[in-house]
């Protein structure tokens, strides 16, 4: 896994989404590690410029499998996790797995209620797969706009897109990833969640603008989780979780709660 670690502190490891880099969680903000914590960041598997996994290795399982070992190798102690999309559900396999591991969660833009998706969807995601393996960065962007974007937010969203697609040295690798991590279910039903004793914040964004992670997946899962808030933007906002310093201030004051930050250092100690 390639990634960084910046500032000194109390860890938190940023996981990024299915189609982002490491850099794409708090967009670029150095606000955290200004603020005091240690920010470790990284490109998961076939993203970014980290290597590629095995055909049938972009499964939850084993992204939490790696998540956990740059905890391990960065030495984080008991970090908070956040995670974006699939960053989101990766650090949610990797808290449930083992609660006492960590200080809290972040979530922002969960996509599944643990249920296997709709054929639909797994034909879109297919479809970029196919568009990237096929065409590259551009066969990608073609596939992304056939699936329809918003007119209002269509320019951003293809900027965005194009940009993050640009920084990943393995595009044949990450089509893989784009047809296994839909197919990966993190939890069977919702049930698992209503046992996870952690501090967590969960960040919903609304449909308008970003429709891939519907505000009401992220309302459900914050009402299963028995410790968790929920935040997002004003209607008619661009989405908290595309703001990086907006988002790095609301991670900070979580952070600092009195019930994450009791739980920052070496797992087995408050």
């Amino acid at each position: 896994m390639r990634g960084w670690t910046q500032g000194e502190g109390p860890s938190i490891v940023l996981a990024h989404g299915i189609t982002a880099h490491r850099d794409l969680v708090v967009h670029g903000s150095s606000h955290l590690p200004r603020a005091g914590y240690r920010l470790i960041s990284y490109d998961a598997r076939a993203h970014g410029e980290s290597d590629p996994g095995a055909v049938g290795s972009y499964g939850y399982g084993t992204l939490s499998d790696d998540l956990e070992a740059v905890c391990s190798d960065r030495e984080a102690g008991r970090p908070l996790l956040c995670g974006h999309s699939m960053g989101a559900h990766t650090v949610l396999v990797a808290a449930l797995r083992n609660p006492e591991a960590f200080a809290g969660l972040v979530l922002i833009g969960p996509v599944s209620q643990g249920e296997y998706p709709p054929e639909e969807t797994l034909t879109y995601w297919d479809s970029l797969a196919d568009g990237l393996h096929e065409g590259g960065v551009e066969g990608w962007l073609n596939a992304y706009q056939a699936g329809g974007l918003d007119p209002e937010w269509r320019e951003t969203l293809l900027r965005i897109a194009r940009a993050r697609m640009e920084r990943h040295r393995h595009p044949e690798a990450l089509s893989e990833a784009l047809r296994e991590v839909p197919r990966s279910v993190p939890y069977e039903g919702l049930g698992p969640l209503e046992a996870l004793r952690l501090p967590v914040l969960v960040v919903a964004s609304h449909d308008v603008a970003d429709p891939g992670h519907p505000y009401e997946t992220a309302l459900v899962v914050a009402e299963r989780l028995p410790d968790a808030r929920l935040i997002s933007e004003q209607q008619g906002e661009s989405p908290l979780a595309w703001q990086g310093g907006k988002l790095s201030r609301e991670i900070e004051q979580f952070a600092a709660s009195a019930a994450v930050n009791e739980r920052f250092g070496t797992p087995g100690n408050t």
